[in-house]
């Protein structure tokens, strides 16, 4: 299957999502006229047409199933140039909330060697903004560095990988001076999207010792130490630690936080409210086993890891500057927020 096929059917699921929250055969059934009223304008003969649903929604709307009679209106965001925002908006306090977030996936095997490691990054955008705004945003990107001669060891920069940018952004623009220069649709949107194949160090490093007790315990010591910056602090610290199936009469003791033994899931989650850069922790538990031979036949799943690390790159990127170009000339405020979170977290025992 071609990309362009598959960009077409990931749009179209995205839509019809918005349409009906579940997307299923039921749902398409049900909804029949309102599918086929879709396609026809998500298409015009095989050729995308209007693929925003904020768009689509402004005159095709799930009450009525089809569109109203009597004197046609075209909604003038199609006949636009600019199909994914309305003309008219106003707001009484113009600002631009971004928020950059990275996703940090990680696998490591039991005797602690990194067989995966990668930063996925999203850039979002919440809009309320008055009028056509032209919008220019730039950051430590390494090519834009080289091109402009910023490169060096006081300029940080970032090597970004793999670039996904909504519509809205003039690409011809990115490729000729890396500018990301664009007209925002109104309210949230994904601006862009990045990876980074790159070796990162855990930020959360977890130790565990099991000691089995032949047909009678089990007894797990697991040690978490945040290896990031001490000013930086990780919420809401999930450490996900497999147990035994058979396993029985739980009894935790913690230093920091609180553990819960989840038997439908064969877990024990270590719940930490506030992790500190540079802290360590321990948790210790004992389970009454009735049978070790399972166990084995089983194998031991990873130990999982949550995070979220607020005002915090892993990567090191930054928003150098976000420009407000409207011809009305108001004032506007931009607002960034940095996030660190866990993606797909993972530490193998022995």
């Amino acid at each position: 299957m071609s990309a362009s096929a598959v960009f077409i059917l990931d749009v179209k699921g995205k839509v019809f999502s918005e349409y009906f929250k579940e997307l299923e055969e039921e749902s398409i059934r049900d909804n029949f006229v309102i599918v086929y009223e879709l396609l026809d304008e998500l298409m015009d003969f095989g050729f995308p047409q209007t693929t925003d649903s904020k768009i689509l929604q402004e005159y095709i709307t799930q009450q009525g199933n089809k569109l109203e009679t009597g004197k046609s209106r075209v909604p003038p965001t199609v006949t636009n140039a600019v199909s994914w925002r309305s003309e008219g908006i106003k707001y009484k306090k113009n600002e631009v909330f971004i928020d950059v977030i990275e996703s940090v996936n990680l696998l490591v095997n039991a005797n602690g060697s990194v067989l995966l490691s990668e930063i996925v990054g999203t850039i979002k955008l919440k809009v309320f903004l008055s009028g056509m705004p032209e919008l220019r945003l730039g950051l430590n990107d390494r090519v834009l560095f080289e091109l402009t001669g910023l490169s060096g060891s006081k300029n940080k920069s970032v090597e970004l990988e793999d670039v996904k940018f909504h519509q809205c952004v003039r690409l011809s623009r990115f490729d000729n001076d890396r500018t990301i220069s664009f007209i925002p649709p109104d309210g949230d949107f994904e601006l862009m999207s990045y990876r980074l194949s790159t070796q990162v160090k855990p930020l959360i490093w977890i130790e565990s010792v099991i000691e089995k007790f032949s047909h009678s315990r089990v007894e797990i010591m697991v040690k978490a130490k945040g290896q990031f910056k001490k000013q930086s602090v990780a919420n809401s610290v999930e450490i996900s630690v497999p147990v035994p199936s058979d396993a029985d009469s739980p009894r935790f003791k913690t230093s920091v936080g609180s553990a819960k033994y989840m038997p439908e899931k064969n877990v024990v989650i270590w719940s930490i409210k506030s992790f500190p850069g540079g802290k360590e922790y321990l948790m210790r538990a004992h389970f009454g086993l009735p049978s070790v031979e399972k166990e084995e036949v089983e194998g031991r799943p990873p130990i999982g890891v949550k995070f979220e690390i607020p005002y915090f790159t892993v990567s090191g990127i930054q928003v150098r500057y976000m420009k407000i170009i409207e011809k009305s000339g108001y004032q506007a405020l931009p607002w960034v927020r940095y996030i660190t979170q866990s993606g797909d977290y993972q530490l193998r025992t022995s």
